[in-house]
């Protein structure tokens, strides 16, 4: 079964105004006026607004909580009445504020991907004019180290393309994942090769168990979330000096574990990682070269789609885990 937002969706509303509407029944045994009611409901229009997807469920939820504080909160009780004074106004205020929070969450997302994109741009733009103006006095180990930065950035814009493609394909809106019977060991050795062109350096282990495993999966799909994991090692792990993955074998799903002997994960970013738009404890903005960026979103997205889920957290003896975990199904394990 496919995951499904608009359940997920719906039920955040559902639960937010039943939290709202049960909090001002609650009041109403202490206070004598309703004065709390509205703004009460504008606060859960907020989070309504903030934790689903686009606008459509903030405006529904105006439209409830408005109908809701006139039929519940307001004299004569369990009426419906609009020519009550400040009601056109309340509404209007928990409209523009659904729209509001729906627009400035989309466009937090939305500048975590044109960062990503116009980052490896205006490396490659500034590379390539340097070379231009200045090849008469640059050497040609300058010239060679600008060629090679262009090539780098390059390489990772193609990468950030390809997490856009990704998505796109779990998103549109006729979209759907193919699953087919896919050999893990060459998924895995797939994405270390890919890997290791941009990192050839790392060293990297391959843990896993002796049957021959064949799991129902996207294999293309499944393959970028291993490479991402695998680069967002060696860009946040920097002490690191070994990379293994680590494949399990759990009653009814396979898991994918990425560790790494690097510095670890920031507690307080263990809980938003998967997020997207992710912000230091100083404020500043992580640059997606050296940080979280639009891999790990990506990732989660894939996996989710697979009716698997993901998870991260520090290893005891020093470094971090990404793993992750797809079901298994029936008849999809065979022996030597």
């Amino acid at each position: 079964m496919k995951h499904n937002p608009l359940m997920k969706n719906c039920l955040i509303t559902a639960v937010v105004l039943g939290i709202a509407t049960l909090f001002c029944l609650l009041l109403q045994q202490f206070v004598t006026t309703d004065i709390h009611v509205p703004l009460l409901f504008v606060l859960a229009v907020l989070f309504v607004s903030r934790f689903t997807d686009g606008y459509i469920y903030g405006i529904v939820a105006s439209m409830l909580g408005v109908i809701g504080v006139n039929y519940v909160f307001t004299y004569p009780y369990f009426e419906i009445n609009f020519t009550i004074a400040g009601y056109p106004l309340t509404f209007l205020v928990m409209l523009a504020v659904s729209v509001s929070v729906g627009t400035l969450t989309t466009q937090i997302k939305l500048r975590a991907v044109s960062h990503d994109i116009r980052t490896p741009l205006t490396s490659i733009v500034g590379s390539a004019s340097g070379i231009l103006d200045n090849r008469r006095v640059l050497s040609e180990e300058k010239i060679l180290e600008l060629v090679k930065d262009i090539r780098d950035e390059a390489q990772w814009l193609i990468r950030i393309v390809e997490n856009l493609l990704s998505v796109t394909r779990i998103n549109g809106e006729n979209a759907g994942i193919n699953t087919d019977d896919e050999i893990v060991e060459e998924i895995i050795s797939s994405a270390v090769i890919k890997f290791r062109k941009r990192f050839p350096d790392v060293n990297i282990d391959v843990d896993m168990p002796e049957e021959f495993l064949m799991v129902p999966m996207d294999g293309i799909l499944i393959e970028q979330v291993l490479v991402n994991l695998l680069e967002n090692s060696v860009l946040h792990g920097k002490t690191l000096s070994r990379i293994r993955i680590v494949v399990t074998k759990q009653e009814s799903r396979l898991v994918f574990a990425v560790e790494d002997d690097g510095q670890g994960i920031r507690e307080s970013i263990l809980p938003v990682m998967f997020e997207g738009c992710l912000q230091s404890m100083e404020g500043e903005e992580y640059d997606s070269k050296r940080n979280m960026g639009i891999g790990l979103p990506v990732c989660m997205s894939i996996v989710k789609a697979h009716k698997g889920n993901m998870r991260a957290e520090n290893i005891s003896a020093g470094g971090a885990r990404v793993s992750f975990w797809l079901p298994l199904g029936e008849g999809r394990i065979y022996g030597h």
